[in-house]
């Protein structure tokens, strides 16, 4: 029975990595869900991730791309890549000493979302202020903007 139950855990857990790249959070929360033998769970995460099927750099490095494309400021992917169970070595070595361009993000951002550069009053600025801190941009970054 035992057997059975690690192909079906390491099956469902392929499945999910075929479709994306997931945290080892991530997918032990999903596998959770439809299997309830943590300690079998555990191992079957611990054995893809030896066997380099399941990284949470592989996983960290592709968050980051996609949320920075998607105009995301380095401070929102951070909390939401340690909501999904990333580390602060990770995280430094991946987010903030990577070679991305915030500038240029904030920027993009910044002009899809105001066409019109132009700021009226003080309540525009204060409303794309907020704007920009809610993508996880830092207020010096929005200064250099403005």
């Amino acid at each position: 029975m035992t057997d059975q139950k690690q192909k079906e855990i390491r099956r469902a857990a392929m499945n999910l990595l075929a479709r994306r790249e997931h945290s080892k959070k991530e997918l032990s929360e999903k596998l959770s869900r439809r299997f309830d033998d943590f300690i079998l769970l555990s191992q079957q995460i611990d054995r893809l991730e030896s066997e380099g099927l399941q990284s949470d750099r592989r996983f960290t490095e592709s968050y980051v791309r996609y949320r920075s494309q998607s105009g995301q400021g380095p401070i929102r992917i951070d909390q939401e890549l340690r909501q999904r169970g990333i580390e602060d070595r990770l995280l430094q070595d991946l987010l903030w000493s990577a070679n991305i361009d915030w500038f240029e993000i904030i920027s993009r951002a910044y002009k899809k979302r105001f066409t019109d550069p132009e700021i009226k009053d003080q309540k525009e600025k204060a409303r794309r202020l907020r704007f920009l801190q809610y993508r996880g941009f830092d207020f010096e970054l929005i200064q250099r903007l403005m």
